[in-house]
């Protein structure tokens, strides 16, 4: 009898292993790819890559300390760290996933391929410069980035027979996309009437996009909201205002520019939702970025963001430590001493602490909709220890 004890833990100990290793395979086998259209909030590196090609000085994110925290060096990312992708990609047991641009032609790319561009907009370039709104960073608008995956899908697979299966073991992140358009109009100094009717060109473009994805074979299409943007230190720099009734006593946020997302994101969720009403088999995922990241502005404390939630590790100073003429890269920029300690990174983009708890609350939930896990079964805990900068 008392031999017996051990073979039962044995027998127990062998059974965790096995299912152990069934769930991973699971996981891995959930989605073989992602393809990720998009802006600064995804770009791995496709804007470094067309600056040199189109021999243009380099933007900001390709000096230090852009890159310092989990790479070592700019990589074309818009942070100190990894983005929403990159921990999405990781939690589904896929490498990162390389820029469009970076792609070797001999070399087949098994697991996916990012086409997001630093500033891209969802609305076509020349379609805003008639409106008088310019774009001081890139024209590689979503229009341009579809026509990228057409170009380079039939060299992935064999469009005869398995690019419909290729696509639909692919993870497809439509967006970020869109904030651009009302960045770039807000910051010009266009008005709210001359703003607003951009709103529903920006969310046909999107879901035009989307229908053709499908339409291509895509079966699972992650589309991302927008940021509350009134939290930005970038925008609470540019509309500072001597009233208090402007801001929200919670957070500090600017509360009009809040609304002016929400509305943006309720609009995009209806028309998500007569889109699943025409693709039945398709799952449209909307990834609600807004309150992802509400949860940490309300309580930057509990999330470990000691320095706060609106003033930006790097920068040049000010309020917000943001300066337009003294950005994060830029001479005279000075950057914090723990990164993870801030929510808001260089005023415009976030840290990676805080894309990895956007990223986990939309992979465990409740900020994705129809939850990833519904669609992927369970996911692998994503890494958070090594958010901080390396020595």
């Amino acid at each position: 009898m008392a031999r017996s004890a051990p073979i039962s833990i044995w027998k127990i100990l062998l059974v965790a292993v096995f299912l152990a290793l069934a769930s991973t395979n699971q996981v891995l086998s959930c989605y073989t790819s992602i393809f990720s259209f998009g802006d600064s909030l995804a770009d791995t590196g496709n804007l470094l890559i067309l600056q040199a090609q189109e021999h243009k000085p380099y933007s900001r994110i390709s000096r230090v300390p852009y890159g310092e925290t989990y790479f070592h060096r700019p990589t074309g990312r818009s942070s100190n760290g990894r983005l929403v992708i990159d921990f999405i990609a990781q939690s589904l047991g896929l490498p990162f996933i390389p820029p469009f641009l970076q792609r070797n032609n001999s070399q087949p790319v098994q697991q996916g391929l990012n086409f997001a561009v630093v500033g891209a907009t969802a609305l076509d370039d020349s379609f805003l410069r008639e409106r008088g709104i310019f774009n001081p960073d890139s024209n590689n608008s979503l229009g341009i980035q579809f026509q990228w995956f057409k170009q380079v899908l039939p060299s992935l697979c064999d469009p005869s027979t398995n690019c419909r299966e290729l696509l639909a073991r692919s993870l497809v992140l439509a967006g970020e996309i869109g904030g651009n358009d009302f960045n770039h109009a807000f910051f010009e100094g266009k008005s709210f009437h001359d703003i607003r009717p951009l709103v529903p060109l920006v969310i046909n473009a999107v879901t035009s996009t989307v229908q053709m994805l499908i339409e291509q074979g895509a079966v699972t299409l992650l589309v991302p909201g927008n940021l509350p943007i009134g939290c930005s230190a970038a925008y609470l720099t540019q509309f500072q205002s001597p009233n208090k009734d402007d801001y929200d006593p919670e957070t500090g946020c600017l509360k009009w520019l809040n609304e002016f997302a929400q509305k943006f994101n309720d609009h995009l969720v209806k028309e998500l939702d007569g889109m699943r009403e025409l693709y039945p088999h398709a799952t449209i995922i909307y990834a609600d970025y807004y309150n992802a990241a509400m949860r940490i502005y309300r309580s930057p404390s509990q999330y470990g963001f000691t320095n706060g939630a609106l003033t930006a590790c790097c920068g040049g100073g000010g309020p917000y430590n943001y300066d337009r003429t003294a950005m994060c890269g830029d001479a005279g920029s000075r950057t914090c001493e723990d990164p993870s300690s801030y929510v808001s990174w260089d005023g415009i983009h976030l840290t990676e602490a805080a894309y990895r708890l956007i990223a986990e609350g939309l992979i465990r939930g409740p900020y994705a909709v129809p939850s990833i896990k519904h669609s992927c079964a369970s996911l692998p805990q994503i890494p958070f220890a090594d958010t901080r900068r390396r020595r």
